[in-house]
């Protein structure tokens, strides 16, 4: 429907499952932030993160659903379709780290010295989160482009989700190597870290493009031949990264093979190579996944907001 003609209101951002799906996200988001406040609390920089991403989904849906229940999207030069798919896609992964970080460091079986209210609250928080988890990967299920669909939106097909997880997956990366990864010792090391960032930035160019609805041509060629190119460079990039990582941090010439039994929890420079050594691989089997399906992609571009999907 055209919004200068409809109604000024969408009703279907509320009477639709993608509307009940932001709704639940709403009303999950503030219960935990609520009870984290009340009684649940958080200390030291993993609690400070939980905090940071679960603030940061609530109040990115709430601008979201406002957008959408309003009509003022299409007033945004964007493509709405795509960037609400990945706002959803990035929340999902924001909180399922959450769920999985939160509880590890917080809940226990026994009553912290605060008193059992303050572990029951803390399980509560949990238990929100995870359902929180659900309705943003609810609304990810909602706009993925479906078999023999016609697709606008780059951002629904499995590549385009894909990217998400390959940014966010960067991100892990990036986190590992500025907590004493010592990766400044070789000029190996350093190489892998100029790969990292090469196609994070790749990566978000793509993101960006298909964001900002300028999918019709890039450099002389169809946006989707640019995909390809840039995640078969990526792929061979990441391949090389996820040999030499480990080579220059775990064979006894350059580094340790075994972990130091003296290294603190969370301080040991170690650990650190080995999440991104893990995360470099992990890495690596998106890229080459992204790879084999943007083989065959075709979509309809776009340059305007569309209507949310039902």
């Amino acid at each position: 429907m055209d919004p200068q003609t409809g109604p000024y209101l969408n009703k279907r951002a509320l009477c639709s499952p993608l509307g009940a799906a932001r709704m639940c996200q709403l009303a999950l988001g503030c219960a935990v932030i609520a009870l984290i406040a009340h009684g649940a609390g958080y200390s030291g920089s993993h609690g400070e993160f939980c905090m940071a991403a679960w603030c940061f989904c609530f109040s990115m849906t709430v601008v979201i659903f406002f957008l959408d229940a309003t009509r003022l999207y299409s007033c945004l030069p964007i493509s709405w379709d795509n960037f609400t798919v990945t706002c959803a896609a990035f929340a999902t992964l924001m909180y399922v780290t959450a769920s999985v970080v939160y509880p590890l460091f917080f809940v226990r079986s026994e009553c912290p010295y605060e008193g059992c209210h303050v572990r029951d609250f803390r399980i509560a928080v949990t238990v929100c989160s995870i359902l929180g988890s659900v309705s943003y990967g609810a609304e990810v299920a909602l706009c993925r482009a479906k078999p023999g669909q016609a697709v606008v939106g780059y951002m629904a097909t499995v590549s385009g989700l894909l990217k998400v997880v390959q940014g966010f997956v960067a991100c892990i990366i990036f986190g590992a190597l500025a907590n004493r990864s010592e990766y400044s010792r070789y000029e190996a090391t350093i190489y892998c870290v100029a790969v990292y960032s090469f196609c994070f930035a790749l990566t978000a160019v793509v993101v960006l493009l298909t964001v900002c609805g300028r999918t019709k041509s890039v450099l002389c060629m169809s946006f989707e031949r640019f995909v390809v190119v840039c995640t078969l460079l990526e792929v061979l990039l990441y391949l090389s990264a996820s040999v030499v990582w480990p080579v220059f941090c775990f064979d006894s010439k350059y580094g340790t093979p075994e972990r130091p039994y003296h290294c603190a929890r969370g301080k040991c420079p170690w650990d650190s190579k080995l999440v991104v050594a893990v995360f470099s691989f992990v890495n690596f089997i998106l890229y080459g996944a992204d790879l084999m399906y943007s083989q065959t992609m075709r979509f309809v571009s776009t340059r305007f907001p569309t209507a949310p999907r039902v």
